[in-house]
């Protein structure tokens, strides 16, 4: 199985799964949380047929990758992205970040720059700050983050199973996808160890990328649904849109979080006008 040597940490090395198919200017999909790179598997077969080479790979924690004790902060994500970029010899780079996934493009390009990435997209992304604090008072507040953590700590397929019908908007009137879908998607999330889905919403909940995202010059494409209960629109996406300059904003109307399945042609669509 194709894997790649992230060891650009002073932390132990570890092996990143990736797929890698097609050919033409690379396209690179980050998945979310708390799933692997597998959500992607409508794009990941759409893509390749229109002139993409598209690599989607599993966030240390998750999926195929390995699954360590430590290095679940945004530093090593995004150090563990530039170490597939490095090894497969990357440029002209689109990175496509989903949710928990945004932040490792924000965070890399940040540290990183753009020479070998072209565009950035985020889709329903964290970015640029959820955390509720002294200076941003809109935020989810802690207290919310701890519950999570306490759910998944007691029963985690409960609290993935609920978190999967908010993820998709099920509710008793409307259900925008199939039951075996919400367990694939469960099985997925039961794939990466408790530890890392502790550690990765810790993450991602607490993660300041406000200066970031200043830093994003390259041309973007933001994408988020207005009815998303899992990352609000306002405290995400409207901001985002907001700071970097020129970017494309496409705002799904009454969708919720999980865009890739709930709006998958539409979504890769909207990638493809934007890449091509």
């Amino acid at each position: 199985m194709p894997y790649i040597i992230s060891s650009t940490t002073s932390a132990k090395p570890v092996n990143i799964f990736y797929q890698d198919w097609g050919n033409g200017n690379p396209v690179i999909l980050i998945h979310g949380w708390p799933v692997s790179h597998e959500m992607w598997e409508y794009q990941m077969n759409i893509l390749p047929k229109n002139g993409i080479r598209v690599i989607a790979y599993d966030r240390r924690g998750f999926g195929k990758s390995d699954k360590p004790w430590d290095g679940y902060d945004y530093d090593t994500l995004a150090a563990d992205l530039k170490a597939l970029i490095d090894e497969l010899e990357l440029d002209n780079v689109t990175l496509v970040g989903f949710s928990m996934g945004g932040g490792e493009v924000a965070r890399y390009l940040s540290l990183y720059g753009s020479n070998r990435i072209k565009k950035a997209v985020f889709v329903s992304a964290v970015v640029p700050f959820l955390l509720q604090t002294d200076n941003n008072p809109n935020g989810v507040p802690h207290e919310a983050f701890d519950g999570m953590e306490e759910k998944l700590m007691l029963d985690r397929p409960d609290f993935l199973a609920a978190f999967g019908r908010q993820f998709f908007g099920v509710t008793f009137l409307d259900n925008p996808v199939s039951q075996p879908i919400l367990d694939w998607m469960q099985m997925l999330a039961l794939h990466g160890s408790l530890h890392a889905t502790v550690a990765c919403m810790r993450a991602f909940s607490s993660t300041d990328f406000r200066q970031d995202i200043l830093k994003i010059s390259i041309p973007t494409l933001i994408i988020h649904g207005d009815e998303d209960q899992t990352v609000p629109i306002e405290l995400t996406s409207n901001q985002t849109a907001n700071t970097i300059l020129n970017a494309k904003y496409i705002v799904y109307e009454g969708e919720p979080h999980g865009l890739f399945i709930t709006q998958k042609e539409r979504l890769t669509q909207d990638l493809l006008d934007f890449i091509l």
